[in-house]
């Protein structure tokens, strides 16, 4: 099945192949320098890509392991200095009292317990605040540690804080600086914190509940300083998605903070550790970690601009460098491709002259090369075409001289005809049937050999012609051979040579009537004929004395050989084996060969003392036209 070539194929196939050689020469180096270079410009740029980004991957994730370290150091201390406040006899003693407590009590509350409270948090600069809420009504306030419970009943991390018992729960969110100012809601000023949150205990029975804040700008320090790379920027993302960094940086400005947290939302579920995005058309790479008491993510987002500007700009100068180079390239070629190319130009000028008819034309192009050596052979091409065009002149020369020789020779013949005629008419009256009989087949053979008004005729002709033949012959060899024709009616149409059977047919009667066989021996001469494929093949055979197989390969061999070896060949012969050299056959194969071509001709068999067979291939060509039935179904 033939495959069918796309509609966008062959249209550049056509484009193709209007091309020059030059340009297509051209195109091809192009092609050869262009794509290895595309490729390794390709794999190099992604080499660099990604190396750029494992290095800023790297360098992010060390930033953020220091800082994640800074932020665990700083809540184990915070979880230290809670457990020593949780901790303390006097605290607890004043959070359970049973009684009012008196005033030289809270005096000395006052300046010992709280004040060692105080300068613990002193010791400490970077927590905010340190307040123990209490919901024991006996219990006053005790500025700035001690407070009602109801100041922060609305708060919504109270449940869990509650829920938690002693276990330390960490929150980030607003809260109030000066907390005594809560119940006036107009000069409540907030701002953002780190708040660990727990329960104190006493019996399973929770005594209080315990705040230690750091500003959020204290607690992640790296995320809010001042000192910043303007290529970075650290976030903070809580458990409830809420993103805090540095709103007044650079970075922020450009990225802005609604980004940042969609982005982070949307590589959520992936577990990635780093991803990269674009935003505004500019590349951004974002590491993140995970603290897990925090439950919250610190996220270090890098902008690659500035790497990939550089890639890009290395990427650009190879790709002028190499447009530079193909340009250059291809005008160097299309200079030495003209040079190379001139020698073909003039071989196809000559072609186009010959092709008008100029067949005297010169070719002044030499050399070793391919060019030189196709013109070398195209002049010997043009000298064997005035050499055919001379033979072919003769040949139409001599076919007229032997048109007219033939004309002479019909003229002659009526005389020939008429003496034939007298001679069967005077036999006849005398009683001598044989002999007008002969007389008959000889006059039908005179008028074939003499009627000849083109080279080939029907095999019924030839046939016709070899049954004239055998008649004769046989009151030579006194009724001694025998015809046996085997032709399906439909090959008796077929076109063969004029006298190309007869050769044959001769052959057989001289060389199978033996001298030394016996008078009564009958000879059976029988003519097949059997279609192969597009050929014919007419077989004569004869149950003769058959040849040796010696001189069956040497008759084989002299059917094709030139004619100055065939001479030598037999001039060597003996005297006597000179004239079954096969003179007659090899003319039949020389007319079959130069009518048909190489394909065609004569083929000999033989079986010394039982038979030889003379195969004869020509083209299976029907005069009538058309292709008969026996094409069909005689073929074998």
């Amino acid at each position: 099945m033939t495959r069918k070539i796309p509609t966008r194929l062959r249209r550049y196939y056509r484009v193709m192949d209007g091309l020059s050689i030059q340009v297509k020469l051209i195109l091809s180096y192009i092609i050869i320098i262009l794509v290895p270079i595309v490729i390794f410009s390709w794999y190099f740029f992604n080499q660099m890509y990604s190396s750029t980004m494992r290095e800023a991957t790297r360098s992010s994730e060390y930033m953020l392991e220091i800082e994640k370290n800074n932020i665990i150091n700083k809540m184990m201390v915070m979880e230290s200095m809670a457990q020593i406040v949780a901790s303390d006899r006097y605290v607890t003693d004043l959070l359970t009292t049973t009684n009012e407590p008196s005033a030289a009590e809270l005096i000395q509350f006052n300046d010992t317990t709280q004040q060692n409270l105080l300068n613990l948090i002193f010791s400490n600069p970077t927590i905010s605040s340190l307040r123990i809420f209490t919901s024991n009504p006996l219990v006053p306030e005790f500025w700035p540690i001690i407070f009602k419970e109801e100041r922060v009943a609305a708060k919504p991390w109270i449940p869990k804080v509650l829920e938690q018992g002693e276990t330390v729960w960490w929150e980030i969110g607003e809260n109030e600086k000066e907390i005594t100012k809560r119940y006036d809601p107009s000069i409540i000023a907030t701002e953002t914190y780190v708040m660990l949150l727990r329960g104190m205990q006493q019996y399973n029975k929770t005594i209080g509940i315990l705040e230690m804040s750091v500003r959020l700008e204290d607690f992640f320090t790296s995320a809010f300083s001042n000192v910043q790379d303007p290529n970075s920027q650290m976030a903070i993302i809580d458990r409830n998605g809420q993103v805090y960094a540095n709103k007044n940086s650079r970075f922020s400005k450009e990225v802005g903070i609604g980004e940042i947290k969609n982005q982070f939302a949307a590589h959520r579920d992936n577990n990635e550790d780093s991803f990269s995005f674009t935003y505004n058309g500019q590349p951004y790479l974002c590491i993140q970690t995970y603290i897990d008491k925090l439950d919250a993510h610190v996220l270090n987002i890098v902008s690659m601009k500035g790497s990939v500007s550089a890639i890009t700009r290395w990427r650009n100068t190879i790709v002028a460098a190499t447009l530079i180079l193909i340009a250059l390239l291809s005008v160097i070629s299309y200079f030495l491709h003209s040079l190379i190319l001139k020698k073909l130009t003039i071989l196809r000028d000559s072609m186009k002259k010959v092709r008008k008819g100029d067949f005297q034309v010169d070719i002044p192009v030499s050399g070793t090369d391919e060019v030189g050596e196709l013109a070398f052979h195209f002049r010997q091409m043009m000298k064997k075409i005035n050499e055919l065009i001379v033979e072919a002149v003769n040949r139409q020369a001599s076919a007229k001289e032997a048109e007219l020789k033939s004309l002479r020779n019909q003229i002659d013949s009526h005389f020939l005809y008429n003496t034939l005629e007298n001679l069967k008419m005077m036999a006849e009256i005398e009683g001598q049937y044989t002999l007008s009989d002969a007389l008959t087949s000889l006059g039908g053979m005179m008028r074939y050999n003499l009627r000849w008004t083109s080279n080939h005729v029907r095999l019924q002709e030839e046939v016709a012609h070899i049954q004239n033949y055998i008649a004769i012959m046989n009151i030579r060899y006194n009724d001694r051979l025998a015809l046996q024709l085997e032709i399906p009616a439909p090959f008796l149409e077929q076109e063969v040579l004029k006298m190309s059977l007869q050769p044959l047919v001769e052959n057989a009667v001289k060389h199978g009537m033996s001298s030394d066989a016996p008078i009564s021996e009958l000879l059976t001469i029988t003519i097949q004929v059997y279609s192969h494929g597009d050929q014919m093949i007419l077989v004569v055979q004869d149950d003769g004395s058959g040849i040796t197989p010696e001189r069956l390969r040497r008759l084989n061999l002299m059917l094709r050989m030139e004619d100055a070896e065939y001479q030598e060949m037999r001039n060597q012969l003996p005297a006597a084996e000179r004239e079954g050299s096969g003179i007659g056959l090899r003319n039949v194969d020389q007319r079959i060969v130069m009518y048909y071509g190489k394909e065609y001709g004569i083929r000999a068999e033989s079986k010394e003392g039982r038979y030889t067979r003379i195969f004869m291939t020509i083209p299976y060509l029907i005069l009538t036209g058309g292709c008969s039935d026996a094409q069909i179904t005689d073929r074998r």
